[in-house]
């Protein structure tokens, strides 16, 4: 059952991001001669004008296949192929995919919010003798904002409290209708190991109008991105370890304890607590590819943005050695990823 909720997740994020570079292609006037899901041999297929519909045997991954988009030179090339196309144009083409991911993650976050509301960061509670206590907060209040951080998800005040545990806090919170601005400095527990401040929260859901799920998805998406990137820099800055980066495998097993967690609250909770973890995958998936790094989105972008500075495009030979070796570097990180995983699960 987790192979084939994983294989539907990974094929729904795929085909939005593939369908960006495939509407922006066409749009600019680009020939697709391929448009596939999955990779490896081909299980079946249609073609409709110019283009291929693939389903692959192995189901992660897929692509966009452009015309002459792999070409080297795009002297006398047809008019539709890619590289004949101007800088903009491309780049438009390229940028559709982690787009689209993003929108398919607001999708997901509208469904989700709309069904079961949002996460408001309320107090539901303070511990006596700490911190918040002291400052007068109180069950109900809701946060608004920390240091210079705007607060709207209580799942977002967590993160941020988490990232910053130690370090003196200026609280703002809301009761009534009216704002208060507290100082809170955190106090060291040697029972606990840790710094305390006091403030107890809970994750429940509200349910909200429209408008509000509206508004809030937004915001949702612009969360996970910020989540996303948090998590990219610890990894860069050392405060996280690779050992805890999980890849293909490690997400197949979030997915079966998500269903074996909530299959006893009906389907549709099953669906939205996939969907939700979907917004997070859909996100990381749009920001992952605009890393200028070799091989993905960013990379590519990298060098549109330097043929459109210097008015002339890179050596197209020097820009497919460069993605060559991305490649090859990308997929020892998912050699690496696999190790993690397997060494996780067992």
């Amino acid at each position: 059952m987790s192979i084939l909720v994983a294989i539907v997740v990974f094929s729904l994020l795929i085909f939005s991001h593939e369908l960006g570079h495939f509407l922006l292609a066409k749009k600019n006037g680009i020939g697709v001669t391929e448009f596939a899901i999955g990779m490896g041999p081909t299980l079946m297929y249609f073609d409709k004008k110019e283009t291929r519909y693939s389903l692959k045997l192995i189901p992660f991954g897929g692509f966009c296949q452009m015309v002459g988009e792999l070409e080297d030179d795009s002297a006398d090339m047809p008019e539709n192929s890619f590289n004949s196309k101007g800088p903009w144009a491309r780049l438009s083409v390229i940028l559709a995919g982690p787009i689209f991911n993003f929108i398919f993650a607001w999708l997901l976050a509208l469904l989700v919010i709309g069904s079961v509301g949002i996460d408001y960061p309320k107090a539901s509670g303070v511990m006596p003798g700490l911190p918040c206590e002291a400052a007068g907060i109180q069950a109900g209040d809701q946060i608004v904002q920390i240091n210079d951080k705007k607060i709207v998800l209580c799942r977002e005040m967590q993160m941020y409290l988490m990232l910053h545990r130690g370090e003196p806090l200026t609280i703002t919170y809301e009761r009534e209708g009216e704002r208060r601005t507290v100082s809170v400095d955190p106090v060291y527990s040697e029972e606990d190991g840790r710094y305390l401040i006091g403030l107890q929260y809970q994750n429940i859901r509200t349910p909200v109008s429209l408008g509000e799920a509206i508004r809030y998805s937004l915001y949702e998406v612009k969360y996970v991105i910020d989540y996303t990137l948090t998590s990219l820099r610890m990894l860069v800055t050392g405060q996280v370890g690779m050992g805890e980066v999980s890849g293909a495998v490690g997400i197949v097993d979030t997915l079966d304890t998500i269903v074996d967690e909530t299959k006893d609250d009906g389907a549709y909770m099953v669906f939205l607590n996939l969907a939700n973890f979907c917004i997070l995958l859909s996100a990381n998936l749009g920001v992952v590819n605009l890393l200028p790094i070799p091989a993905m989105d960013g990379g590519r972008v990298l060098f549109i943005l330097i043929e459109i500075v210097r008015g002339k495009p890179v050596d197209r030979e020097k820009e497919g050695m460069v993605h060559t070796v991305g490649m090859v570097l990308l997929m020892v990180l998912m050699v690496v990823l696999l190790f993690n995983d397997v060494r996780k699960l067992l």
